[in-house]
């Protein structure tokens, strides 16, 4: 019998949480039946996603940051599909392929900086550690510093750069000779990269879990520091970068800050393709790939796949095109200053903080006794739950797909594709504040609700279980 897609996907329909129950991830399917983010979907365009009850959502998430180019772009759909029918060799390993090297020489050229070389990976965590190899290697020296609140992935060598202890907890010894120091703050870089043993010093320029924005100064300061002390700049990008903060890179908004590697990832491929890259000095890559004997000291079996490349290519077009880097910088100020104007209004909003389609929404504690109690009852039962008395009415009430940035996090995160619309930020804006309404109110059933989730289900705190992952 013949494989038919649509008729597997037909009589299969509805079934995704009870295969995952069986076969992959039971604990998460758990977690979002508990939360009501059990839906199956089964189509999607652009910002927007339909259940098979033909519910339409705005997604508000795009897949961690993978669709920057909006879901089902059909340029980058079409690239796919005729490199498929073309019957184009791919993978061959013994030979220089002619995708990767056009891809290459374009993120080259959009870059803008001196970084010569391009090494293909798959993922932004294997950029990470193509990142510390290479630092290590270059320099001659052993020690990585990060900044605290980091994410750079979850493999071995990016989980030793992360600054939240809840993903590295039980996971025995990591890469050895890691530091981590206060984001924005060029005083303890110094002192961390005064220790003369330095290679790199990795750094996200908008952090993906705290949403905390570096300052140019403070970028440009810390190449400064780098370049002093001996040690590498590396921006990773896998996040802020394709365009995600009306930029290329949102290194650009420092024009001074030269880094020496740069890592790209996620939506490189118009989310179609797993592919990643790390752009570099050219005596860097030198130093790693120093004689014909070490050629392939360092690969990856899919770094340079057709697929890949193919999709990077017509997702960087496409970025053209579809003029998406000004409507991020546009929709990210419309939305970002919609936020803080009803800051004042809600007292639970802290920090509104925003550099394009990356957007923070921060709570703390309020000032009533009243809604300060209710604040301090809810953290008691789990330091993960008051965010969920936003994300789960938006969901549930609103249909907007938005993610807590990380685990015992009081922020939102809005990482919508770069093509959201003037119409899904009034989408956004009106159930949210519709949903703050809610949370000032107490007692509510929003309150009620989240009380229920916290005695019954949720990780206390200090549990090691979590359902936020980037």
């Amino acid at each position: 019998m013949s494989f038919n897609l649509q008729n597997l996907l037909d009589e299969n329909a509805g079934r995704n949480y009870a295969l995952h129950s069986e076969h992959i991830n039971p604990q998460f399917a758990k977690v979002l039946r508990l939360i009501g983010f059990d839906k199956c979907y089964d189509r999607a365009q652009g910002t927007h996603l339909w259940d098979l009850e033909g519910n339409k959502y705005l997604d508000m998430l795009a897949g961690y940051g993978v669709w920057n180019h909006g879901r089902s772009h059909p340029v980058i759909r079409k690239a796919l599909i005729d490199f498929l029918c073309s019957d184009q060799p791919g993978l061959i390993q013994m030979e220089a392929p002619l995708l990767a090297g056009l891809l290459a020489e374009e993120l080259k050229r959009r870059s803008g900086y001196d970084l010569g070389r391009v090494y293909f990976t798959s993922t932004g965590a294997e950029g990470n550690e193509t990142a510390i190899k290479f630092a290590r290697r270059a320099t001659g020296k052993s020690q990585i510093v990060y900044a605290e609140n980091a994410f750079h992935g979850l493999t071995n060598g990016a989980l030793a750069l992360n600054g939240s202890s809840i993903f590295r907890d039980g996971f025995g010894a990591l890469v050895p000779d890691t530091l981590s120091v206060r984001f924005n703050d060029p005083d303890d870089l110094e002192k961390a990269l005064a220790q003369g043993d330095v290679a790199a010093f990795i750094i996200e320029p908008v952090q993906g879990k705290s949403l905390q924005i570096a300052t140019k100064e403070y970028l440009e300061e810390s190449v400064r520091l780098c370049r002093k002390y001996g040690a590498l700049f590396v921006a990773d990008e896998v996040q802020s970068g394709i365009g995600r903060t009306g930029r290329f890179l949102s290194l650009q908004h420092a024009p001074k800050a030269e880094p020496d590697m740069v890592i790209l990832s996620k939506s490189l491929s118009g989310g179609y393709v797993p592919v990643g890259a790390v752009l570099m000095r050219d005596w860097i890559h030198e130093k790693v790939f120093s004689s014909l004997d070490r050629a392939v000291v360092h690969s990856s079996t899919f770094g340079q796949g057709g697929l890949a490349m193919v999709a990077g290519l017509a997702s960087l077009q496409t970025l053209d095109d579809d003029a998406l880097l000004a409507n991020a910088e546009s929709m990210g100020d419309l939305l970002g200053s919609r936020l803080s104007a009803i800051k004042s209004r809600y007292e639970f909003i802290k920090d509104i903080r925003w550099q394009g389609l990356m957007i923070g929404i921060e709570f703390g504690e309020p000032e009533s006794f009243k809604l300060a109690a209710a604040w301090k009852t809810i953290n008691a039962l789990s330091a993960d739950l008051f965010c969920q008395g936003v994300t789960i009415p938006l969901f549930e009430d609103h249909r907007i797909l938005t993610q807590v940035s990380g685990n015992s996090s009081k922020i939102i995160k809005l990482i919508p594709p770069l093509c959201l619309s003037e119409s899904d930020v009034d989408w956004f804006c009106d159930g949210f504040e519709q949903v703050m309404e809610g949370l000032h109110t107490f007692p509510g059933p929003v309150w009620e609700g989240l009380a229920r989730i916290g005695r019954n289900a949720l990780p206390r705190r200090g549990s090691k279980a979590t359902a936020n992952s980037l």
